[in-house]
């Protein structure tokens, strides 16, 4: 029962600390997100893992794709709240509620897929 118990407590840990999403990027170029002056670690199956993001990126997490270092597209990745950060003591609610929407982006056409619907809206209630 030990055991299970640090199990869960670590698995919410991790999954408290980071937010992760497959990032397709066109081959050569470099992504930045949230202003951050480095480029995001892009791991050969596109999976992106950064720290969560603050109340400032609900609207969007910010991000720019430069290929020789040239902007070749920017704009704002669509982001959610995240529940565990209720849970993430003492702060975690106030200070790194979003993460990433999307399992998963491409960012190699030009408009991102709309994001999948899930409370009835006032039209279909009808």
């Amino acid at each position: 029962m030990k055991k299970i118990f640090l199990a869960v407590c670590l698995s919410l840990l991790v999954s408290a600390c980071s937010t992760t999403s497959t990032i397709k990027v066109p081959s050569g170029s470099k992504l930045y997100i949230n202003g951050n002056p480095e480029p995001v670690a892009i791991k050969d199956n596109g999976e992106v893992t950064t720290r969560p993001f603050f109340w400032t990126a609900i609207a969007g997490i910010p991000f720019r794709l430069e290929q020789d270092d040239k902007v070749i597209n920017k704009g704002k990745l669509r982001a959610k709240f995240r529940p565990v950060s209720i849970f993430w003591p003492p702060y975690g609610a106030i200070y790194w509620p979003v993460g990433f929407a999307l399992a998963e982006y491409d960012l190699t056409k030009s408009t991102q897929p709309e994001p999948v619907k899930t409370a009835v809206s006032t039209e279909q209630a009808k």
